[in-house]
């Protein structure tokens, strides 16, 4: 009997990089996309060697902003919801219909990835607060700490228990869904990472970032800071970015 194709795993587009790294270092689908496609040792931005590198299954891309139908949540290996510049507590149309789509994947039990605005749209879908930080922008190369219940989670029990990660954010889940796992956090974002159901994820940090990534976000938010913010830093995040090629690999292994 002929086979079937691989389920791909899907990206939603949520939103673009900034016009000044778009022309020369893509998009955030295809940070995406390298890092899905990376050793799980690698770091951010580097392309695995094809005879060492792992097979994910294959990737699409949607942009959820062209409201284009929705793939049933039997059709696919997993799925990755990038970041934005938009907000999710403006209430968008366009990201609010990605909300009942959201429920319908983690019920599934379809991998799921919210990075960044991924992250807090899925915690806003599963009933989570989503909000302005009172502290305001986290920005730069910060510590992540794992909590004990990470330490048995099947996408971040590889890891030691603290590392670094790539950071821009105002907004962030202030609230966890009812039910979600709190699996990282740092002195400023205590939900840097939660787990709801067996599944899903969210991550409040960019493991699609590289160095050269963080550095332009850096460059342009400087004005933004306080009067006599240190400059943050900037450093290779080689742990954070470990966890879209293990993602990959949970992907394969799912079984619907």
């Amino acid at each position: 009997m002929p086979t079937s194709a691989p389920r791909p795993i899907l990206i939603i587009k949520t939103g673009d990089t900034l016009d000044t790294l778009r022309p020369h270092m893509g998009d955030f689908e295809h940070w995406i996309e390298t890092g899905l496609a990376a050793d799980t040792g690698m770091g951010c931005g580097n392309k695995a060697d094809p005879a060492n590198a792992h097979q994910p299954p294959p990737i699409q891309v949607l942009d959820a902003r062209q409201a284009s139908p929705l793939p049933g949540p039997e059709t696919l290996a997993g799925v990755v919801i990038t970041g934005s510049h938009a907000m999710v507590s403006d209430r968008e149309a366009w990201s609010e219909a990605l909300v009942p789509w959201l429920t319908r994947l983690v019920a599934h039990g379809t991998p799921v990835l919210g990075i960044c605005y991924g992250h807090q749209l899925l915690a806003h879908a599963m009933g989570g607060e989503v909000g302005y930080h009172p502290g305001g922008l986290e920005l730069g190369t910060v510590p992540i700490s794992l909590t004990p219940e990470a330490q048995a989670d099947p996408l971040f029990a590889h890891l030691p228990s603290q590392w670094n990660a790539q950071v821009v954010h105002t907004q962030s889940v202030r609230a966890l869904p009812p039910g979600a796992v709190r699996l990282a956090g740092n002195a400023h974002e205590p939900h840097q990472a939660y787990r709801i159901g067996a599944n899903a994820w969210g991550v409040q940090f960019h493991p699609e970032f590289s160095l050269a990534a963080m550095q332009g976000y850096v460059q342009h938010l400087a004005a933004t800071l306080p009067a006599g913010h240190p400059p943050p830093m900037v450093q290779e995040t080689p742990q954070a970015c470990s966890l879209l090629g293990r993602f990959a690999q949970l992907c394969g292994l799912a079984r619907h």
